[in-house]
């Protein structure tokens, strides 16, 4: 299966795609209405209107260093996972979307990096805990979220995975215990991004690395802006022997393009028996 993933209600209905992911809530904190016949899409922990707003929202590291989009390593502001204001917020868009839709994607899950959050809140409620571990604490904080949101999802739920599998990266890294959290989960999606896919080799090694490491159904996201189309039909041969679904982030046009081209290719390479020679 095919499908897209895009700021555009109309492209989840184009008929190339077998399923499309409209995004609600994004990084930008840019909201929109949910929409009954896409799988609506929120950014849970990336939010750049939020930090604006009330900069306290931001995680620190132990220096005091905000997760912003400012900094190195960070494309957008953070919020913190620990802060329940801000959580409770998400989960209502998360009704607003099951609303219109019972499947929804939980995007942007996870703490910024292995250094956050030491926020006040954060060490507070670390030190009330019963952890002694903070790497410990900090994944039951996501885990808890998760659980909380899936609750409210009546229908399948996605979340995206950071794509890196080497065993304990994404525990070190974001808070996330996969085999914890697989509990909630239907299916993760995991981006594999390039503008240019001109050599696909470390796709398939992180795929191949995803498939031995998640119990639970994965699709691929494949980045679709300004990729040439016979780029971008290889990394998609790549991915689709790995993912249960390949998807198409931010181009729509694009990726209808190299879908037609893909199975218009099938089907002139398609024969039916040896020729029958001539009397």
């Amino acid at each position: 299966m095919y499908g897209v993933v895009t700021r555009n209600e109309e492209e989840v209905r184009w008929p190339e795609f077998d399923r499309g992911f409209y995004e609600v809530k994004d990084v930008t904190g840019r909201s929109a209405e949910p929409i009954a016949d896409g799988v609506n899409m929120v950014s849970c922990f990336g939010d750049n209107a939020a930090s604006d707003a009330d900069p306290s929202l931001v995680p620190v590291d132990d220096l005091g260093r905000p997760a912003t989009r400012d900094r190195s390593y960070f494309d957008w502001d953070y919020v913190c996972p620990s802060r329940t204001d801000y959580r409770e917020g998400l989960l209502e868009v998360i009704d607003d979307c099951v609303d219109a839709n019972e499947d929804v994607r939980l995007d942007d899950v996870g703490f910024p990096r292995a250094e956050y959050c030491h926020c006040g809140i954060c060490e507070r409620s670390f030190e009330e805990s019963e952890y002694e571990d903070r790497f410990e604490w900090r994944a039951s904080v996501i885990t808890e979220f998760v659980a909380e949101a899936a609750d409210r999802i009546p229908g399948r739920v996605f979340l995206t995975l950071y794509p890196d599998p080497y065993p304990g990266h994404l525990y070190e890294r974001a808070g996330i215990d996969l085999e914890a959290i697989s509990e909630y989960v239907d299916e993760f999606v995991v981006p594999l991004y390039d503008t240019a896919y001109g050599t696909t080799y470390w796709l398939e090694t992180i795929a191949r690395g995803f498939e031995s490491a998640l119990d639970v159904p994965f699709s691929i996201e494949l980045y679709a802006v300004n990729v040439d189309v016979d780029d971008l039909i290889h990394a998609l041969e790549v991915a689709e022997a790995y993912g249960e679904d390949v998807l198409f982030g931010y181009d729509a046009s694009n990726a209808r393009a190299a879908i037609r081209r893909k199975r218009a290719d099938e089907r002139e390479g398609v024969t039916h028996g040896e020729p029958e020679s001539d009397p």
